[in-house]
């Protein structure tokens, strides 16, 4: 099972477990059923209000790479560059940023920093 440790600068960290391979279990849903306070307005992917700093603590992270809808969110928001997506691709290795309602978080170990609403 995965830890997912939340962290703001307003409150204390919290460090849950997620179910491995869920495929159902978003951050977002993981901090609302949590009471972690991850700002989001569409919970769809669409606002990009839940953009999140993701931290893999695992040598070898197995995060889901980018969905079309999410690199495009990302990108308006500026949190990622076309380089970025590219060089992402070519050296295989997830986002730092991704979206709370699309994450879904595998069997590894994540620090994710988010604002709070």
């Amino acid at each position: 099972m995965p830890l997912i440790t939340f962290s703001n600068p307003d409150y204390k960290d919290k460090t849950v477990y997620a179910v491995a391979g869920s495929f159902t279990e978003t951050v977002l849903k993981i901090a609302q059923t949590n009471k972690i306070p991850i700002q989001f307005d569409c919970g769809d992917g669409e606002c990009g209000s839940c953009a999140i700093k993701v931290t893999y603590l695992d040598k070898q992270p197995m995060g889901y790479h980018l969905e079309e809808k999410e690199k495009e969110v990302l990108r308006s928001l500026g949190k990622i560059s076309k380089d970025e997506l590219e060089q992402m691709i070519v050296d295989d290795l997830p986002s730092k940023w991704r979206l709370a309602c699309q994450f879904i978080p595998r069997d590894e170990d994540v620090l994710v920093e988010y604002e709070a609403m």
